[in-house]
């Protein structure tokens, strides 16, 4: 399965690196790449993760590609259809959910202490955040290694992500809630 990542060049969601680091048929874009040419790359992909910050409108670009604003948004709906996509940045369900989308996809995913406060977890340490930012990133990039069915993929990540939930890190908690399959 080729596989194509989405993952603007931004340090703090350096973070989810270990989410494709495994993968062996892939393609990596961070930036510098124009619409067309990320159009040509999703039509030549069989899978397409997209990762890193967001809102309900799509991906941002974070100055890293030629298109202002985001790099995944309304201009890539029909070039996403039919393709098997994860979605992992604040709020994707939204983008997903209103634009009738398909794949493994996050809500609000607190990645940050800000986040946390925000988010209503007054106190959140950056030792939390972190713990759970590299558990689900490494356990994520497990599962992708193991499972190929994205329904698969999103049942073993709420189990083995839930884990930590268990453990009581409240971002976790947080963020497991907020993991969707459509």
């Amino acid at each position: 399965m080729k596989t194509l990542i989405i993952h603007p060049k931004d340090r703090s969601t350096d973070f989810l690196k270990p989410i494709y680091a495994g993968i062996l048929d892939q393609t990596v874009i961070t930036g510098g790449t124009t619409r067309n040419e990320l159009h040509e790359l999703i039509r030549s992909h069989d899978r397409i993760i997209m990762m890193g910050h967001g809102y309900p409108g799509g991906l941002f670009s974070v100055g890293q590609f030629p298109a202002p604003g985001v790099i995944i948004g309304y201009n890539e709906l029909e070039h996403l259809q039919g393709k098997e996509n994860i979605f992992i940045w604040c709020n994707a369900h939204s983008f997903i959910e209103k634009h009738d989308l398909h794949g493994f996809y996050t809500g609000m995913f607190i990645s940050e202490v800000g986040e946390a406060e925000w988010c209503g977890l007054p106190g959140t340490k950056q030792s939390e955040v972190d713990e759970s930012n590299s558990y689900f990133a490494n356990t994520l990039g497990n599962i992708i290694l193991e499972e190929t069915d994205l329904k698969n993929i999103h049942l073993n990540i709420k189990q083995k992500y839930g884990l930590l939930v268990e453990n009581g890190n409240n971002v976790a908690s947080y963020n497991h809630y907020r993991l969707y399959h459509r």
